[in-house]
């Protein structure tokens, strides 16, 4: 399978890996990945072989989340245009809830935004001890995509993380409000993530596909699928409107690049405390 934007390995052993790789941009996930991505999963869900897949990324990063120099390139306006490209989002983000066979996120450094969701999407987690994890979007007036945070943690967490776009959740932290399994020095994320794959692996693939339904199927019974429906719809009327704070930090990106961009967001929260 020949990809741009992301590369998928066969371990043997019912085992795959999916790297997103784009390090340059610190795995952002663009339009041309998305794409990517459902045409690998649509891939990966006919595959009877297929026990288990490992999530990771390139380089530093995990994924810093959805491409923004791709909008503030596009410049998408009102809801016609937001539609497609939060549906595409979405679709995105729980790519690996949807599969059918367990996937484990090897969160090799940041996971933020877009990502940060997708990697929550995902059935198991290690992470690197560097690992930085958070929902920055209400900092530069954008939505959240998939509000995924509140199911896993009290709303009281979930709405402090949102609210504030804390961006700088600590590995450690992560782990006691239980996103992620383990925690793991760097050199040994992609190692330990093998070694809870194979484990699956050893699972009777027909029971553990099923025991997968029967867990997701909880969430839907609780209404988690409904919901998430629900939020993203508001998401796509907040896009649709369109807040002041974006538009100003979209045209920091397009005028100065997105370096600079992010340090105007993070000067400008700075001198709000």
């Amino acid at each position: 399978m020949d990809y741009e934007t992301i590369t998928y390995e066969d371990q043997g052993g019912g085992i795959g890996i999916v790297t997103f790789n784009r390090p340059r941009r610190a795995n952002a996930m663009s339009q041309h990945m998305l794409r990517e991505l459902d045409d690998l999963c649509a891939r990966l869900a006919r595959d009877d072989s297929l026990r288990c897949v490992i999530v990771t990324g390139a380089g530093s990063a995990f994924t810093s989340g959805f491409d923004l120099k791709d909008q503030a390139d596009a410049m998408p306006k009102g809801v016609a245009d937001w539609v497609p490209l939060l549906e595409a989002d979405f679709k995105g983000i729980m790519s690996f809830w949807n599969l059918p066979v367990p996937s484990i996120a090897a969160v090799n450094g940041p996971a933020l935004a877009g990502g940060f969701e997708l990697m929550l999407a995902c059935d198991l987690a290690v992470a690197s001890e560097d690992a930085v994890f958070g929902e920055p979007e209400l900092k530069f007036g954008a939505g959240i995509v998939a509000m995924i945070l509140p199911w896993f943690v009290g709303p009281k967490v979930a709405k402090g993380v949102i609210y504030t776009g804390e961006d700088k959740i600590t590995a450690q932290q992560a782990r006691e409000w239980g996103l992620v399994n383990e925690v793991v020095p760097a050199a040994e994320v992609m190692t330990t993530a093998m070694e809870l794959a194979r484990k699956l692996a050893q699972m009777d693939p027909m029971v553990l596909r099923r025991t997968k339904m029967a867990v997701n199927r909880s969430y839907e019974i609780m209404g988690m699928q409904a919901a998430l429906r629900a939020a993203l719809d508001i998401d796509i009327m907040i896009e649709g409107e369109g807040s002041q704070l974006k538009r100003e930090f979209l045209q920091v990106v397009r005028s100065e690049g997105l370096g600079k961009a992010l340090a105007w967001r993070e000067a400008r929260h700075a001198g709000a405390t």
